[in-house]
C-alpha cells in the first residue's frame, strides 16, 4: 500500500530468479513477469480465477458473477458473447465514431472557462458507450454515470472512503442497469440482436436460461465502466502532449501514418495503470525451478513488464517510435492483462481502447489549449493514479 505501482518492481530488481515470493491478501503469493510467464499465467491448466478475486475487488470493480470469476466452458462461453460484441470487425470504429461526435460536442461547450479534462473525457466517454450499446443516456445522467465508474475503478484497491463510494456507485448502476434489462425482457426477444443492452439482456447461460437481470447489468456494466476508464489514458495523454510538446506535431503530422495509434501504445505502456493481475494456482506447479503449491496466489507484474529493460529499449522514455516497426509481440505488452483474448483472460476490448484513445489524442492534439499552472505529479503511491490536478485546461 505504500509503495504502490514500484512494489512489486522493486521486488523483482532484488531477486536474481525472477520470482518473487511474498504474502498479499493473508495468502502465500509468487510474483512473475515476462513473455513466458505471460503464457504460463494465462494457462488455465496453471491459474484460475474462480474465488481468486477477494469480495471488495467484486464488489466494486468486476460485479459478483462477471466473466472474470468464470473459468472453464462457463468462462469460454460468457467470452464468445463479449468477444463477438468487442472484437466484431467494425467495433473499435463504430464506437471511435461516437467519441469524436461526443468529444466535439463537449469542446463546443467549453468556451473559454477552464475545465479538468480528466472528468470531461469521462463524461465524453459515457454518452459514447453508451450511445454505442444502446442504453438512452441523457447529460445530467451521463456525468452520474461518469461519476460512479469512475470511482468503481478509483476505489477497488484501497481501504476507507474511496473504497465506500465505489461500493455504492457499483450497487447504483447494477440496480440502474437491471431495470433497463428488465424494461427490454418487456419486449418479445428479436431474433437479430441490435444491440450491446439486446445481446446481454437475452443473453443464457450454461442451463439455457437468460441472465438473471443483476447480472446481466454486471456483465453490462463490465463494457460500459472499461470505456469510461479510458479516461485515465486521455489524461496521461494530455499529459505527454504538455511535457514532450513536439508529441502534439507528431500526431498532426500527415506524414506519420499510424503514429496516433502507436501514441496510444506508448501511453498505455510508459504510465501507470493496473498494478497486475492475479489468479490461484491449479495444481502443484513449478515454474522455471520453483515450487508453487496449489492454492497460492500467483500475481503477473504487469507494470513492472511494461517497463522492463530486457524488453524495452530505454523503457523510462517516451517514445510512440516502439510501435511504429510492429516488432513487439502479443505478450510484451500487457497492459491490459496478456495471453489470447480470443479464448483467454485477454481484455476483448483491447482494440476499442486503443482506437478510442488515439481518436481522443488526435483530437486533443489538434486543439490550441493553455494548461494553467496546476499540479500535474503522478504519485506512484496511490493506485490508480492521475495528476493529481486531474489535468486542467483551457481553449487558448
Amino acid at each position: 500500500m505504500s509503495h504502490g505501482y514500484a512494489w512489486l518492481p522493486n521486488r523483482m530488481r532484488a531477486e536474481t530468479g525472477g520470482t518473487v515470493r511474498t504474502r498479499l491478501l493473508g495468502r502465500q503469493t509468487v510474483a512473475l513477469r515476462g513473455p513466458e510467464a505471460v503464457g504460463f499465467f494465462y494457462d488455465e491448466q496453471h491459474v484460475v480465477r474462480t474465488s481468486a478475486l477477494p469480495d471488495p475487488v467484486l464488489d466494486t470493480l468486476f460485479g459478483q458473477g462477471a466473466v472474470h470469476t468464470l473459468d472453464g466452458d462457463a468462462h469460454r462461453a460468457r467470452k464468445a458473447m463479449f468477444n463477438a460484441l468487442l472484437r466484431a470487425p467494425d467495433a473499435p470504429a463504430v464506437l471511435a465514431g461516437h467519441v469524436g461526435w461526443r468529444w466535439r460536442e463537449a469542446v463546443a461547450g467549453w468556451g473559454r472557462e477552464r475545465v479538468v479534462l480528466f472528468d470531461e473525457s469521462a463524461r465524453v466517454l459515457a454518452l459514447a458507450v453508451c450511445d454505442w450499446v444502446g442504453v438512452p443516456l441523457t447529460g445530467p445522467a451521463a456525468a452520474e454515470l461518469a461519476h460512479d465508474c469512475t470511482a468503481m475503478v478509483d476505489g477497488f484497491a484501497t481501504p476507507g472512503p474511496r473504497h465506500l463510494r465505489a461500493r455504492r456507485a457499483r450497487a447504483r448502476q447494477e440496480e440502474a442497469l437491471a431495470r433497463t434489462v428488465l424494461g427490454v425482457r418487456e419486449r418479445p426477444e428479436p431474433e437479430l440482436k441490435s444491440s450491446a443492452l439486446e445481446t446481454l439482456a437475452w443473453h443464457r447461460g450454461q442451463d439455457g436460461n437468460p441472465l438473471d437481470p443483476r447480472t446481466a447489468a454486471v456483465e453490462l456494466l463490465n463494457i460500459i465502466r472499461p470505456t469510461v476508464a479510458i479516461a485515465w489514458f486521455a489524461t496521461f495523454a494530455a499529459h505527454a502532449m504538455h511535457r514532450w510538446p513536439h508529441q502534439r506535431d507528431l500526431l498532426r503530422s500527415e506524414s506519420e501514418k499510424g503514429y496516433a495509434e502507436a501514441f496510444a501504445h506508448e501511453v498505455r505502456r510508459f504510465y501507470p495503470f493496473a498494478p497486475f493481475v492475479g489468479g490461484l494456482a491449479a495444481r502443484d506447479l513449478n515454474w522455471r525451478g520453483e515450487d508453487i503449491t496449489q492454492g497460492t496466489l500467483v500475481l503477473l507484474d504487469l507494470y513492472g513488464q511494461n517497463h522492463d529493460p530486457a524488453l524495452w529499449d530505454h523503457p523510462y522514455r517516451f517514445d510512440p517510435h516502439r510501435f511504429t516497426t510492429g516488432a513487439e509481440t502479443l505478450d510484451h505488452l500487457i497492459a491490459q492483462g496478456g495471453g489470447d483474448p480470443a479464448g483467454g483472460h485477454r481484455c476483448p476490448g483491447e482494440d476499442i481502447t486503443v482506437t478510442a484513445l488515439a481518436v481522443l489524442a488526435t483530437e486533443l492534439a489538434g486543439l490550441d489549449f493553455a494548461v494553467p499552472d496546476q499540479d500535474l505529479t503522478i504519485p506512484l503511491s496511490r493506485m490508480p493514479t492521475l495528476p493529481r490536478s486531474g489535468f486542467e485546461m483551457s481553449l487558448s
